[in-house]
């Protein structure tokens, strides 16, 4: 269904006294002011309507949800799309097409029942959180490792590079399978992939010998299954091309969102020495720390879907071929559901916050990415009980070009005995 934009029938009589009629926002997006791990102000300011119209960047008119109950209520609601090609992006990317593409084979994020029920019925069963918590001797051991040569290297370090990115890119080459002679390779392509001061061309390339590495781990786990997720799919219907897409989706989700969340989960307990104590003094507050971290910092933000029908939310009424923004770090600000949001709180209850999504299409892999922040952080700070910046915070670079939120690095330094 195509949109009239001048319509202004497409909102409820409750939507139109809400102020609806002015000119749309556009996403804010700017971090460069106040603490960096606050949504954008400007974000903020908006918030005070949990659902309202905003201005896509190809001129689209669709929605904004910045109310937990609104996010919740969209992401579970299958009348809204995950398919990409039926989505509007709300700010311009350089290089993207004006009209989106479908998603590529494997990346179930872009599809909808029932192709997405086929995938994920046969990866569920492979991310169990008793499966997840299994890998934790795994996750413990890559974690003294790389402890092990942070120390042996430092006082200084880059914690993005000796720590925040090595752990969950072992656990990922543990869960796919691949071999210890290729890890090296994998990590360099992984790492060249997610550098932000990387050119576009050398992503590409990295990009490109990536794909074809997955593709040849397939067919080699077809011909010689190991104790693997990928071995174990081997035994379904899915195609090589779909095993290697499946890789990649896994690859990149379960990576880059846990790197970053190490990294700058890391910055946030620096920055709140209060809280860092609690938890060097109290390492079973880990669980519970992780959770917080997650509410607090929101690092994949936003997510979007589209209304294949007329669909009301919050009184207001999303009419078929609206996309609808859903900020993830807004709606885990809401203080209808958490009160005082803005304040890092490892002692509080982050139940129910939507940093992995909700619904149908929440993350798979939640459950490793948690075990994997529970046991890192701990660890970390029982490692270096003197752990600290290495430069002033306002000098931490900070990734704000990424719908994945995070510290390009993070220089810190600790006292030798």
């Amino acid at each position: 269904m195509s949109y009239d934009p001048t319509a202004a029938d497409t909102t409820t009589a409750a939507a139109a006294t809400a102020g609806t009629t002015d000119e749309p926002p556009t996403l804010p997006t700017d971090r460069h002011t106040g603490c960096p791990f606050d949504p954008p102000a400007a974000l903020t300011a908006l918030s005070d309507q949990p659902l309202r119209r905003m201005r896509y960047a190809d001129g689209h008119i669709g929605w904004l949800a910045t109310g937990h109950a609104a996010a919740r209520a969209i992401l579970a609601d299958p009348r809204f799309s995950s398919r990409n090609e039926l989505l509007h992006p709300p700010v311009p990317v350089p290089g993207m097409p004006e009209e989106l593409p479908p998603a590529p084979v494997g990346d179930i994020t872009g599809l909808d029942a029932p192709e997405h029920t086929r995938y994920r019925r046969l990866l569920t069963g492979k991310f169990t959180v008793r499966r997840m918590r299994q890998l934790t001797e795994r996750v413990e051991q890559f974690t003294t490792e790389c402890l092990d040569a942070m120390e042996q290297a430092g006082p200084t370090a880059d914690l993005v590079a000796a720590f925040a990115q090595p752990v969950p890119a072992l656990m990922i080459c543990e869960l796919l399978g691949v071999p210890y002679g290729d890890r090296e390779r994998f990590q360099s392509q992984v790492a060249t992939i997610f550098d932000q001061t990387a050119d576009a061309e050398a992503k590409g390339e990295a990009y490109t010998a990536l794909l074809q590495y997955l593709n040849e781990l397939v067919l080699a786990k077809r011909a010689e299954p190991t104790d693997d997720l990928l071995s174990d799919l081997t035994t379904s219907d899915l195609t090589d091309e779909e095993l290697a897409g499946i890789g990649g989706l896994l690859l990149a989700a379960g990576l880059d969102t846990t790197a970053n969340m190490l990294g700058l989960g890391t910055f946030a307990l620096l920055s709140n020495p209060d809280q860092l104590d609690a938890l060097r003094a109290d390492p079973g507050l880990a669980e519970q720390t992780v959770e917080e971290l997650l509410r607090y910092l929101s690092v994949a933000d936003p997510i979007l879907r589209a209304a294949l029908e007329d669909v009301e939310v919050e009184g207001q009424l999303i009419r078929a071929g609206e996309t609808v923004t859903v900020s993830v770090q807004a709606a885990n600000r809401d203080p209808r559901k958490f009160p005082d949001p803005d304040r890092l709180d490892i002692h509080r209850k982050a139940t129910g916050h939507v940093a992995f999504g909700h619904g149908a299409h929440q993350c798979l892999g939640q459950q490793l990415a948690r075990v994997e922040m529970a046991v890192a952080f701990p660890a970390l700070l029982a490692r270096f009980p003197t752990l600290r910046l290495a430069v002033p915070p306002q000098e931490v670079p900070l990734r704000d070009r990424s719908n994945i939120y995070g510290v390009i690095n993070l220089p810190v330094t600790w006292d030798k005995e």
